[in-house]
């Protein structure tokens, strides 16, 4: 390990082999951190909060804080952080709160980019990346290979769905499909993702039935549960159509049309 002398580590704290601690640094109670983590200078890590394996954590970021709800009342919650995550300057997370799971977490593999805020219990799927001076409310879930650009605010209990894409300055106050493209405030849908999906080489199939199912849900004059109803039963099954139409099915904040 690596630990500058300038840090401050809690006694307790638990630091696996090959983590850099960098200048400044505060590391409180009961932390974990994992393999190779790397630890930026001036950097805040409260108490409770648990990070994977080669993790890069720039300068100026706090992780583990209690969250920003008026309702918590200091009991003990955590932060949960997976392997491989890239964490930039500036980047705040905290503490989930009792009301839910107590946690919030985050996968591996994701890029959160500067000034980033992921408030209480919201959960990150792997492989996200979200831009710089994004803000998530609380209990906000976003699923794999999701893209949140620059500036977006997200409302609390939204979901942002796999492979999905989010524009810059967007205002997401309803739950966003997966394997979709929504921009604006406030944000409406433009579609489907479909240069993500050739980038990550989805089947011709899927991508074939999406477009249908789409078409289906969004562009009839069909009642929702009507037109749900009707993709199911005439769009070829498959796991992504599949997981697109139970997605708006068990939205409760409502789908972002």
């Amino acid at each position: 390990m690596k630990i500058h002398p300038t840090a401050i580590i809690a006694a307790d704290a638990q630091l696996e082999d090959g983590v850099e601690i960098g200048p400044y640094c505060i590391i409180g109670s009961d932390v974990k951190i994992g393999k190779n983590t790397i630890i930026g200078p001036h950097t805040v890590i409260d108490n409770y909060t648990r990070i994977g394996e080669s993790c890069h954590i720039f300068q100026f970021c706090s992780i583990g804080a209690p969250p920003q709800d008026l309702k918590f009342g200091g009991e003990k919650t955590t932060v949960i952080i997976g392997n491989f995550n890239t964490i930039r300057e500036y980047v705040s997370i905290h503490r989930g709160t009792s009301a839910d799971t107590g946690m919030t977490i985050m996968g591996d593999h994701n890029l959160l980019m500067a000034y980033v805020h992921i408030a209480h219990n919201c959960k990150l799927g792997n492989n996200v990346i979200i831009g710089n001076s994004t803000g998530l409310a609380g209990h906000v879930h976003v699923e794999d290979y999701a893209i949140i650009s620059p500036l977006s605010g997200v409302h609390q209990f939204c979901r942002i769905g796999a492979h999905c894409i989010v524009g810059g300055a967007s205002a997401v106050v309803k739950d966003i499909p997966p394997y979709a493209m929504a921009n604006g405030n406030r944000a409406t849908l433009f579609g489907l993702n479909m240069i993500g999906l050739q980038r990550r080489n989805f089947p011709e199939s899927a991508i074939a039935g999406l477009k249908q199912a789409y078409r289906i849900i969004f562009r009839s004059d069909l009642l929702l549960e009507e037109a749900l109803e009707k993709a199911r039963t005439e769009v070829e099954d498959c796991p992504e159509v599949r997981h697109f139409i139970n997605f708006i099915q068990e939205s409760k904040r409502s789908i972002c049309r």
